[in-house]
């Protein structure tokens, strides 16, 4: 445990600290953007389970099945034709923010429904499955930086 022999040197440590964290956060939030977009890209094609609060997926509506194929789609790959709103997904950080999500006006209507499309949550519902793993990587790169270890992916980089 390091000990302090005076005040002064106390709070030259937390500066130090506190520095620190602030040069570790932009590579932390980057890397949970890219696991929550990983994990938003890999539910387009495939129906989910509930991920509290965001419910399951319905099943495609016959209609909807029976127009996928018309157009040469296979029938059953929720919210997959072209793979554009699936690549549409991604991140971006500013000062102290990750923004997870994307520019493609039809994700809105997946993820939140509309009067006729129930909702199919994968941007909430990959942030919702993800929470345990980003706590940690979080909670892990904050410690390093505090006790002055540098931050590789989240976790303490062991010399």
């Amino acid at each position: 445990m390091k000990q302090f022999g005076d005040m002064g040197s106390f709070a030259a440590h937390l500066l130090t600290a506190a520095v620190a964290v602030q040069k570790a956060e932009h590579k932390l939030l980057a890397h949970v953007g890219k696991v929550v977009e990983k994990r938003a890209k890999a539910k387009i094609g495939e129906y989910q389970d509930a991920a509290p609060p965001f419910a399951g997926w319905a099943e495609l509506a016959d209609a909807t099945k029976a127009e996928r194929v018309k157009q040469g789609f296979p029938e059953d790959e929720p919210l997959l034709r072209t793979g554009d709103m699936r690549d549409s997904i991604g991140h971006t950080v500013q000062g102290n923010e990750v923004t997870i999500g994307s520019n493609n006006d039809k994700a809105v209507w997946q993820e939140l429904g509309t009067e006729t499309i129930p909702p199919r949550s994968f941007l909430g519902g990959a942030m919702a499955e993800e929470l345990p793993k980003l706590k940690e990587i979080l909670g892990e790169g904050v410690v390093a930086a505090l006790v002055g270890k540098d931050v590789y992916q989240g976790k303490l980089e062991i010399e």
